[in-house]
């Protein structure tokens, strides 16, 4: 009798995108950018496609690092901004640097 080995099922594809539930580079970019402009961390972890707490958790996370730095700039920035409404916007400013 001759026994054909049975085939192996084909792999399963990976999620379309498993980018969705991670913080890549060009997501912390984003983040940042919209935080520098708007000074709200729940719209700019949505402007990046991530919620509220996970992008603290992320700074959580790189604690010291320049993600940290510069969420803690953006914000000041963004105050600067507030205190003299008629000083070039803080994200205009960091576009020329």
């Amino acid at each position: 009798m001759d026994q054909h080995p049975t085939p192996h099922p084909p792999a399963r594809p990976a999620p379309a995108s498993t980018d969705r539930a991670r913080w890549t580079p060009d997501r912390q970019r984003l983040f940042l950018t919209a935080l520098l402009a708007t000074g709200n961390v729940t719209h700019a972890a949505r402007t990046a496609g991530m919620s509220r707490a996970s992008a603290h958790r992320l700074r959580q996370r790189l604690a010291g690092t320049p993600f940290d730095r510069t969420w803690d700039r953006a914000l000041a920035l963004h105050a600067q901004s507030l205190a003299d409404p008629f000083a070039p916007s803080p994200a205009r400013r960091a576009a020329r640097r």
